[in-house]
């Protein structure tokens, strides 16, 4: 009744007229009244004694009956009624279902683990994963790793696989490249593939060995907390810091442009120490710990060779005709471009800006202090106040063999000199 109102009242509607033998017999609704019968004025002889009537129209009558309203009151309480209706029979269920829940749930459990690693089989044959060797070591070893989310955005053949290899000698990969070369999704499939491996799934590679890792820990993006008074740097050293106070040896580390959200030489020295941080061996953590390093500070990679366990890896980059091509494949060796500003180009910023951007670069290449000078230079404080020119007289002036006049003498010379 409560869903089907309009062909209930056509109903009761043909058989009032069959009844009273009034064809043009209307029954309508209004919020005020109700529902009515409407009957118009040459047919007001022909109106039943049990019509009750209601109000006068210009055309006619309008009236009521038991039945109708018997039926508004119907449709009105239908919805009211549905819903304590369906609340009882939901409360009966539950009840019935109660002696069973333990059985339910058991049940539901079981379909659930079903339901994923069928969804498991059915990726590792329809996309070609492999399975993992699985074992207590602290290595990680992935031949032709593939992004699972990527691959499936792009064309068949069109992801780039690249391999990584962590060990005794490849603790700590520092990752350099041009922007939108690849290193940001080289970094997430290497900790997707981990996850992917240790929940039991194959994974997207040729083959891979993975050591069991008890966390991944990431630095990745840029955001603030501005609301909680921290800055977009503030929030990058907050999580970098819980990192380096939290990971173990059995971690796998991903930090991705550390530093970038301060100065060159600020963020560059950060950088640097939290690599040699990670490469110290007597710290009990770094025994084992597997960190790739994704920076644009090409003056990092020369840590390679003073740093145990540290290993240069960039990203294939060939340029011609002055274009640049990303062929997205990770080989070993250290990038010497970021290629910034040709992405500027791609993402279509003003010829004008672009040619003054290559100018400047050129000049700040010329100007450039050399890394090497870099590691000894001392970051000037903040509050330091340069040294007074008073105090350098002072420190020659012998007190014991002034005179008093030449005392005078000498405050009113520094007056003249550094007041006037």
């Amino acid at each position: 009744m409560s869903s089907d109102v309009r062909s209930f009242m056509s109903d009761l509607e043909e058989e009032e007229r069959k009844k009273t033998g009034i064809a043009n017999l209307k029954i309508g609704y209004t919020s005020v009244f109700g529902y009515y019968i409407e009957i118009t004025k040459s047919n007001l002889s022909n109106v039943p004694q049990h019509y009750i009537r209601k109000q006068t129209v210009v055309n006619g009558e309008r009236y009521i009956t038991p039945e109708l309203k018997d039926f508004e009151e119907k449709i009105l309480s239908a919805q009211e009624k549905i819903i304590r209706l369906e609340s009882h029979l939901f409360t009966l269920l539950k009840q019935e279902l109660s002696d069973f829940s333990a059985d339910i749930l058991k049940t539901a459990h079981i379909i659930a683990e079903l339901d994923i690693f069928q969804s498991f089989a059915q990726n590792a044959l329809q996309y070609d994963y492999c399975r993992p060797d699985m074992d207590d070591s602290k290595e990680l070893s992935i031949v032709d790793g593939r992004h699972p989310v990527v691959e499936r955005i792009l064309k068949t053949g069109e992801f780039a696989a690249n391999d990584i290899d962590f060990n005794e000698d490849n603790r700590i990969l520092l990752l350099t490249g041009p922007n939108m070369s690849g290193k940001s999704t080289y970094l997430r499939q290497t900790a997707l593939i981990v996850i992917m491996a240790q929940i039991g799934s194959f994974v997207p590679a040729k083959s891979a060995r993975i050591g069991i890792v008890d966390r991944i820990f990431t630095r990745i993006g840029a955001g603030d907390n501005l609301a909680g008074g921290q800055s977009t740097f503030m929030v990058e050293m907050m999580e970098t810091a819980d990192i380096l106070n939290q990971y173990t040896d059995r971690s796998l580390i991903i930090l991705d442009e550390v530093g970038r959200g301060t100065s060159t030489y600020d963020g560059m020295s950060i950088a640097w120490a939290i690599l040699e941080y990670f490469a110290d061996e007597d710290k009990a953590p770094n025994k084992g710990s597997k960190i790739l390093f994704a920076t644009h500070y090409f003056e990092l990679t020369s840590l390679a060779e003073k740093l145990k366990g540290m290993q240069n890896f960039s990203v294939e980059v060939k340029e011609w005709n002055g274009q640049v091509v990303f062929l997205h494949r990770i080989i070993k060796g250290s990038a010497d471009k970021s290629y910034g500003i040709h992405v500027a180009k791609i993402a279509g910023i003003p010829n004008q800006v672009i040619k003054r951007a290559f100018k400047i670069l050129s000049n700040l290449e010329n100007t450039n202090i050399e890394p090497q000078k870099a590691e000894n230079a001392l970051q000037p404080d903040l509050f330091s106040q340069p040294p007074s020119p008073i105090l350098s007289d002072l420190e020659n002036i012998e007190i014991e063999s002034l005179t008093p006049l030449q005392a005078f003498e000498t405050l009113k010379q520094w007056k003249e000199k550094y007041l006037s």
